[in-house]
């Protein structure tokens, strides 16, 4: 375990051939976002505010678990009228996307590193890359609308599979501990984003760090996409 900074040396990159990216607490601040949606279902149901507890179960969890969670057994008949009722799309402007993301994205990319998703989010996902210009970076997106929602590692398994990739040449990058769960299944290096209360293999708190190691690794050379010196460096 380490803190990805200027003294981490860079052979954590080596024999790097893909990141995974999640989407809520990572990609994006979205826990105002998903805090004023679930409020508004719960509003509409005649239902008190999230506590704290929920806010943050809401936040790790797909859309169907969440609801199971926040709304009463005996008023669950009346959740799929009220959800139709709420157009998503409207709230996406409001996320915020986190700083350097562009810029570490674009950097990787020209670095011959692919990039995907894995999220427990459902069919809003593609809405969100469209409106904020992302689509072009991600082949492939997981979403618990095509595979089994986390910590399951479907999501994982269907990308390493797609990028002919082993589980020790992809990252994957994440805030809960879900997802730490969702990578230790898989074997894959996990990276905590602003998250030390979790176990990861290497703590990020923010991404223009991973973005200056990145391009170091890509001047110096035989770094990125090269077997890492020591095969066992993150089991």
């Amino acid at each position: 375990m380490f803190i990805c900074n200027d003294f981490c040396g860079l052979d954590f990159l080596r024999g790097l051939r893909g990141v995974v990216f999640d989407c809520d607490g990572v990609m994006f601040d979205t826990l105002g976002l998903n805090r004023t949606f679930y409020n508004l279902m719960l509003e509409k149901l005649g239902l008190p505010e999230m506590t704290r507890e929920q806010e943050l179960y809401a936040h790790a969890h797909t859309v169907k678990e969440s609801l199971s969670y926040l709304i009463p057994d005996e008023r669950q008949a009346e959740v799929p009228a009220v959800y139709k009722s709420i157009d998503y799309t409207e709230l996406i402007p409001s996320m915020q996307m986190e700083e350097g993301l562009i810029e570490l994205l674009s950097v990787l990319r020209a670095s011959g590193v692919r990039l995907g998703i894995f999220t427990n989010r459902l069919n809003t996902m593609h809405h969100i890359l469209e409106h904020f210009d992302l689509t072009q970076y991600f082949d492939p997106v997981m979403t618990a609308e095509i595979v089994e929602p986390k910590p399951h590692p479907e999501g994982l398994y269907r990308i390493m599979e797609q990028w002919g990739a082993k589980p020790a040449e992809i990252a994957y990058i994440g805030d809960t501990s879900i997802d730490a769960r969702v990578a230790r299944r898989a074997k894959v290096p996990f990276w905590a984003f602003k998250n030390e209360g979790i176990q990861a293999d290497m703590y990020l708190w923010e991404f223009w760090n991973l973005r200056k190691m990145v391009l170091q690794a890509a001047r110096e050379g035989g770094v990125l996409g090269t077997p890492a010196k020591n095969p066992n460096f993150w089991l």
